[in-house]
């Protein structure tokens, strides 16, 4: 019985029972929407066994991405080295539009399906004012996912934004270690370990290229003592003896400037760095420049400069530029942010030989080969004393 308006009403039972279900479906879809909500923050705790792509920024950030994963309990998987067949793979699936690394990037992902429980594939937009990436970074879960949309690929991402969506790169880790089932202390260690590692892994590069420039420049040294020796020993006034090229060679410095993902997989650059140290040529990277120093050094180059690859590499230059005999500009077919920085590069740098390489599809190294022989040869002579100097 009720009440209505001072009137006595009969409930039906079917009424009172209609009644009573009411609040007790409406607890049970807000418990179905919070299970939802915490499986969502967990989606990823099934993952045993995670799959990244020796491609793109893997060159870059390669160990703190798979130490972050070991460090959560998973399996990583890296895709195999790039050769031609995982490239064709790419391209098949790839819009023309696409740049050679981004075809390759989608054939180490396809090399990887079956092989691993998801694939990780970061979204990567910037990493404050003046340091962003590509677009093809930021776009990447999405270009992935709608290529593979019908093989069923499950892919893990996360978003680095700073300037827009105030995403850091700690706090994108810590919440991607939360959805595969770590407390946010557990993954908060995870990422620490993961930072510590790639940060080790950089300090190691850039000493032993440090090493490299002070046995480059000793040696030089050596050979200029020594070429002054046989001209003093052959012309004492140093007249004639000045035309002549010295018997110990100096060592020839070469700085190869380009992206990571080129610079160290030899299918992308063409075996360029086999090429130029076949020649007796000693190699020096641009990326493996102490990453911090090279940022604060690009920024004398360029205050609008908007990529923070680019620019470590053309702070790299800079610093680099006294210590080398020529420098090589890689890049791969048709790179935008390349387009630009190099084009810079060769009108404000002076004062060193520069040598722009531009690869796409490996179908031969002849040309290169060529190219690379020809800017070796010019180096050579200059540095004995011809052209400019003789």
């Amino acid at each position: 019985m009720a009440l209505d308006n001072g009137k006595t009403k009969t409930i039906s039972a079917g009424e009172d029972q209609a009644l009573l279900a009411a609040p007790l479906e409406a607890a049970r879809k807000a418990a179905a929407s919070t299970a939802a909500a915490l499986r969502s923050r967990t989606d990823c705790a099934d993952i045993e066994r995670i799959g990244i792509p020796r491609a793109l920024l893997y060159y870059r950030y390669g160990v703190l991405w798979t130490t972050f994963f070991e460090q959560l309990g998973r399996e990583v998987v890296v895709s195999d080295a790039s050769d031609k067949d995982v490239f064709d793979a790419g391209e098949r699936v790839s819009v023309d539009e696409c740049c050679l690394a981004s075809k390759l990037y989608l054939g180490h992902v396809q090399s990887l399906i079956g092989s691993c429980d998801a694939v990780f594939v970061p979204s990567l937009a910037n990493r404050g004012h003046r340091k962003g990436f590509c677009t093809k970074y930021q776009a990447l879960p999405d270009l992935v996912a709608n290529t593979f949309f019908d093989t069923g690929l499950r892919i893990v991402s996360l978003l680095v934004n700073e300037t827009e969506e105030k995403a850091d790169e700690k706090s994108a880790f810590i919440a991607l270690g939360q959805r595969f089932g770590s407390s946010a202390a557990d993954a908060k260690r995870a990422y620490r370990a993961a930072y510590a590692a790639q940060q080790r892994a950089d300090r190691v590069a850039a000493r032993a290229q440090e090493r490299l420039v002070a046995d480059i420049d000793q040696r030089r040294r050596q050979a200029a003592a020594a070429g002054a020796g046989e001209r003093s020993a052959s012309d004492p006034s140093g007249e004639a003896g000045a035309l002549r090229w010295p018997s110990q060679e100096a060592p020839l410095a070469i700085l190869l400037v380009a992206h990571p993902y080129v610079a160290h997989d030899p299918f992308v650059n063409g075996g360029v760095v086999d090429l130029l140290e076949s020649m007796g040529a000693s190699v020096l990277y641009a990326d493996q420049t102490d990453h911090g120093k090279a940022l604060h050094e690009s920024f004398e180059f360029s205050e609008t400069l908007p990529w923070i690859v680019n620019r470590e590499l053309v702070g790299s230059v800079t610093l680099l530029h006294a210590h080398v005999d020529g420098i090589v500009l890689v890049s791969a077919f048709p790179c935008g942010p390349d387009s630009m920085t190099n084009d810079a590069v060769a009108r404000c740098i002076q004062g060193k030989p520069i040598l722009s390489l531009i690869v796409d599809a490996q179908s031969g190294t002849a040309g290169l080969e060529t190219r690379i022989e020809s800017f070796i040869d010019i180096l050579r002579y200059q540095q004995r004393g011809g052209y400019l100097h003789g």
